[in-house]
């Protein structure tokens, strides 16, 4: 078995810095768009059998675009959403995205897990929806032709992905942020699960967790 974790193509939001994770309406910039059709093009020998999507609207529009270039349709699921900002949802200026960075780096240098903005969700609350709904996925790791895309957001992967893979630390996610349509691979073995690639990082699946 084998997940394809992606980051969504270029959209709106990112290009007006809008914090915008909830109902959003901001779509895929024409690039973001490019973004998706040549990711579906760089999986194209890969035989992807399910596909789910972050409910975001940038998210959908990429799942959309990636589900059918592999005659898929795709299902949605709220584990793959943005991590809720709270009161900082639809700001655009340096105060709040000062705060937002700086509760992202408590949580990953400090493990203060119950922190969160006002209205917003916690590491504790992020984790308690999506790890259930990767362990559910991963539960028969026999099935070996199982390949999964999953698309969602760099800030929610960067959070929770070092949680699953055994050869993975976060310091090694903080200082390798995924751009538009990077991909995350992970592979499912006797003992778990083991990152094969983290955007253009290749890894062997021997190499040590302490990589950084």
């Amino acid at each position: 078995m084998r997940l394809y974790f992606v980051r969504h193509g270029e959209s709106e939001a990112n290009v007006l810095h809008v914090i915008s994770n909830r109902e959003s309406p901001f779509g895929l910039t024409p690039l973001g768009r490019q973004q998706a059709y040549t990711l579906a093009i760089t999986l194209r020998d890969v035989p992807i059998t399910a596909v789910f999507s972050s409910p975001v609207l940038r998210a959908r529009e990429t799942a959309q675009i990636l589900a059918e270039s592999f005659s898929q349709t795709y299902r949605v699921t709220e584990a793959l959403r943005e991590y809720d900002c709270g009161i900082l949802e639809e700001k655009s200026d340096e105060e709040s995205w000062k705060l937002h960075r700086e509760i992202a780096e408590d949580w990953m240098l400090n493990r203060n897990y119950l922190r969160k903005p006002e209205g917003g969700e916690s590491f504790l609350e992020i984790r308690n929806r999506f790890i259930p709904f990767i362990e559910e996925l991963t539960r028969d790791g026999s099935e070996r032709d199982v390949h999964i895309l999953l698309v969602g957001h760099g800030g929610l992967f960067q959070l929770m992905l070092p949680l699953i893979p055994a050869n993975v630390k976060i310091s090694f996610a903080r200082s390798h942020v995924m751009g538009h349509t990077d991909t995350i691979l992970a592979e499912q073995g006797q003992n778990g699960l083991v990152c094969l690639q983290w955007g253009p990082v290749k890894f062997d699946k021997r190499q040590s967790p302490q990589m950084s």
